[in-house]
């Protein structure tokens, strides 16, 4: 339901556009606001107890989706979803460092990059099958599905390994970015580091611009299952191939920049030329896959061992506060639809 779940709340739940806009962003801002806690609980208590955490309250989130009445439902399922958002975010990458740590790997980037791809790519097959179903037996069946979906990712969750903790931190990737580890909670020597905001912003930006622009088309109310099924499935892929590519990218500071230069011209040619919307917004989204794996490697390698989860959460929060803006504008604007 990944492509529907707009078209569901303001088509069959009778959901404002504005109120659906609003909805999403205060999803958002549960996860900005809950980052840094479920980051700490995750470094705390096991990276693989975070994970199932988080995919117990994504069945939970899915069912209220489905079942729940109105805005209280889309509200529900948006919180709770967010809450599981926030315990799986930072969790994840950190669970797979210390994997490569565990078993003598030197290419995080790759395989961070890699995975995403794969993780997106399947995403793209699962919104053609979503669409598919809902056409052919209903939005129920879908959620259904969904469902079971989110309960298979449990399973995923609990047969996963938590490696053993590590004192040291140092990096498995051998792409040079920055060397110094991150010692106790963000300290970092500037002498030999860039600032930790400067790895985390282009890429946010990129994504902001991307949510907003995807938001924008997808909740146009005239906009048929069929057709909102396809733009996300093009987005989607779009952003798989960006981390297909980002596996073979230095990741050096200058390519975090360079990559948000393009993605601010994107959105410039988005607004002033708008016959290139939709256009511009699968470049956004080519960018996003592209520049997130390459920021996580590289906020992984500056990270220490007990804050692994906490960096990747505020990065994340960083993420959500720029998207929830970003949201919020996309619902207010005319709901004039794009070509």
């Amino acid at each position: 339901m990944h492509g529907l779940y707009v078209l569901w709340w303001v088509q069959e739940k009778h959901v404002s556009v504005p109120a659906v806009a609003a909805i999403l962003a205060a999803g958002d801002f549960a996860v900005t606001a809950l980052e840094l806690p479920t980051g700490w609980f995750a470094d705390r208590f096991g990276h693989r107890v975070s994970l199932i955490a988080g995919s117990l309250l994504q069945i939970a989130g899915m069912l209220f989706g489905w079942l729940g009445v109105g805005a209280g439902g889309a509200l529900a399922s948006s919180l709770i979803i967010a809450a599981g958002d926030a315990f799986r975010s930072g969790a994840d990458q950190a669970l797979l460092y210390r994997s490569c740590l565990a078993v003598g790997a030197t290419d995080f980037q790759r395989r961070e990059a890699q995975s995403r791809g794969l993780q997106l790519a399947a995403l793209v097959l699962f919104v053609l099958a979503g669409g598919a179903i809902t056409a052919e037996w209903g939005f129920a069946t879908g959620w259904l599905v969904e469902t079971l979906c989110s309960a298979s990712g449990l399973a995923i969750a609990c047969a996963m390994v938590e490696p053993p903790a590590r004192r040291d931190a140092t990096p498995v990737d051998a792409t040079p970015v920055d060397a110094t580890p991150i010692v106790s909670g963000f300290s970092r020597t500037p002498t030999t580091s860039p600032p930790l905001i400067a790895l985390i912003a282009p890429a946010a930006v990129v994504q902001a611009a991307a949510s907003a622009g995807t938001f924008f088309v997808q909740s146009a109310s005239d906009r048929l299952p069929a057709e909102a099924t396809i733009l996300i499935a093009i987005v989607t892929l779009a952003e798989a191939l960006g981390s297909f590519v980002a596996s073979r990218v230095t990741a050096a500071m200058r390519t975090h920049v360079l990559l948000a230069g393009l993605g601010v011209a994107a959105g410039g040619a988005a607004i002033a030329f708008p016959f290139t919307f939709q256009l511009s917004i699968v470049a956004l989204s080519f960018l996003t896959g592209l520049m997130f794996p390459l920021r996580a490697a590289a906020i992984q390698r500056v990270a220490a061992d007990h804050v692994r989860a906490r960096a990747a959460s505020f990065a994340s929060a960083c993420d959500k506060v720029l998207t929830t803006v970003a949201l919020l504008l996309a619902g207010a604007a005319p709901r004039r639809r794009p070509r």
